[in-house]
């Protein structure tokens, strides 16, 4: 077998059987039939949630994550902000010739070990290879099915005095993406926040109904998620600049490349609506828990009829939170 990816190895013959066989059913395959074309699941136990996504990410290697970590996470985390427990999952991988096999083999480890710490199964998958020059290295496509946990969610649950929260420090993943492609000449620049949101999710089964609405805050950041719960409830979210939560590393970056963090991916957090006498108690609980650490109460929602997310400043005053027109950062996740 050769030390790249090539045409043949997508093509249905003995070199595409050996890629399978050698790379990817020992990785994910736990049973007789290794990675069937259609896997046959145990009973869910509840209610079923489905999802699917396609991980387009540039550069395939970044600080804090790769493609393959990524892939397993953005699948999980868009089941459980959807109040599912997820439990299986597919991958797919378009592989680009001429690849080096090394850096396959870290995706799919990474893949592998993000799977194994969320304690989900990858059950099956498929695998095509294109001319150089057409992929980019390598694209993954995932689907995903999750158990519903019992929440009630939706921008219509949202009420005035409800308050807005935030898992972690927002828009990481984003910006070290952006310096892993530009050299700035950082020592020690920002870190991928890429991460699996389903325990934290878990953990606020006891809140029960003061759970409004949950959204991990990927492409077009916070300030995405936010406008859209503003422009369906018809309601102002007004945000504090003290209280955001944003390393200094990230910080910096975006200050550099004139970039705003609040629309800056984040793929490990989870952007929270909840009734104001839970906050405090959400916050302690994720806190508690890995990947919560660095949670914070970011804004209120103010009033009826505004429609628009708000900041207000350290120094004064207040601004708007818009969402960029276009795509503010390609191939970002």
């Amino acid at each position: 077998m050769t030390d790249r990816i090539q045409l043949a190895h997508g093509g249905g013959g003995r070199m595409m059987r050996e890629l399978i066989e050698r790379e990817i059913v020992p990785r994910f395959g736990g049973g007789a039939d290794g990675l069937p074309d259609a896997a046959t699941l145990g009973e869910a136990g509840g209610p079923i949630l489905f999802t699917t996504d396609a991980f387009v990410v540039q550069p395939l290697e970044f600080p804090g994550g790769t493609l393959g970590r990524l892939a397993v996470h953005g699948t999980v985390n868009d089941l459980a902000v959807c109040g599912a427990a997820p439990r299986w999952l597919s991958l797919a991988l378009v592989l680009e010739e001429g690849l080096p096999l090394d850096t396959l083999r870290r995706l799919l480890d990474d893949a592998r070990d993000a799977a194994a710490e969320c304690a989900v199964r990858v059950v099956t998958g498929d695998t095509k290879v294109v001319p150089h020059g057409q992929c980019d290295g390598a694209y993954a496509v995932t689907a995903g099915i999750g158990v519903a946990l019992g929440f009630d969610l939706g921008p219509d649950r949202i009420r005035p005095g409800d308050r807005v929260l935030a898992s972690g420090t927002l828009g990481d993943h984003g910006m070290a993406v952006m310096a892993a492609r530009e050299p700035l000449g950082f020592e020690t620049g920002p870190q991928s926040d890429t991460a699996p949101l389903h325990r934290l999710v878990a953990a606020l089964v006891p809140f029960g109904p003061a759970i409004r609405f949950m959204r991990d805050p990927t492409r077009g950041g916070t300030a995405a998620v936010l406008n859209e719960i503003a422009g369906q409830r018809r309601v102002e979210i007004v945000l504090r600049e003290e209280d955001l939560p944003v390393a200094p590393a990230t910080q910096a970056v975006a200050e550099m490349l004139g970039f705003d963090v609040l629309n800056s991916a984040s793929e490990g957090r989870v952007i929270l609506v909840c009734a104001a006498e839970a906050a405090e108690p959400v916050l302690d609980t994720w806190r508690r828990l890995p990947h919560g650490g660095g949670a914070a109460a970011i804004g209120t929602v103010a009033s009826e009829g505004g429609g628009r997310v708000a900041l207000e400043m350290e120094t004064g005053g207040r601004r708007l939170v818009d969402v960029p027109h276009g795509e503010l950062l390609p191939r970002i996740c």
